[in-house]
């Protein structure tokens, strides 16, 4: 049995980075899910690569089928934006390992819905001035920035990564982005480790 790759962490600590990487890892053969979101496209964004952009309503009916494993609204400033994840063939743990950047709710959607085995959570950290510079830096980058947007994100992050949360969650294991390279080394053993960990039991029974 595959597993499924849980890349979590705040806003701009590097999880977009660290994800590609780790896609091009050949020892991992890691198959990327892309998540969906109701969310307006960004510059630079291109449709089925970060994310599959839908409508509210098309959210709401993909619900209403049954094909949302987790999903997240958040009240922005421009309104209700939803990011989801679906059942729609990307994830086959018979046949593969996956990969996907999500929330530490998404996360316990998944061991809930998968089971703890089956999900594997990959926390990154950096540190706060950090994150809020490179957050910063990339929302200038925008044709039109989202100040705002980024600063509630930025908040938001405090509560929904506070320690207790991710006790709660069993997660007993971070790793430090301050250095890419460094980070995504530690971050490959440790997966290449828990697949053939999953592999030598499968093996074994």
């Amino acid at each position: 049995m595959g597993k499924i790759v849980v890349l979590m962490g705040k806003s701009a600590c590097g999880k977009d980075t660290v994800f590609k990487m780790l896609k091009e890892e050949e020892a991992l053969s890691l198959r990327r899910i892309v998540p969906y979101t109701t969310r307006p496209m960004r510059e630079g964004e291109e449709d089925g690569q970060e994310y599959f952009f839908v409508t509210a309503e098309r959210f709401e009916k993909m619900r209403a089928q049954g094909n949302v494993i987790e999903f997240r609204t958040y009240q922005t400033i421009h309104g209700p934006w939803t990011y989801f994840t679906a059942m729609d063939g990307q994830i086959n743990l018979e046949e593969h390992s996956c990969l996907l950047i999500a929330t530490l709710e998404a996360y316990n959607s998944f061991v809930q819905y998968f089971g703890q085995d089956a999900v594997l959570p990959v926390l990154i950290t950096l540190e706060d001035g950090e994150r809020l510079q490179r957050a910063l830096d990339r929302e200038r980058r925008q044709d039109h920035p989202r100040y705002e947007e980024m600063c509630r994100r930025f908040l938001a992050d405090s509560e929904d990564f506070n320690a207790e949360k991710i006790a709660r969650a069993g997660i007993d294991r971070s790793f430090e982005n301050t250095e890419l390279i460094k980070c995504e080394r530690e971050i490959c053993e440790y997966i290449q480790e828990a697949l053939l960990g999953g592999a030598s039991e499968k093996k074994r029974k």
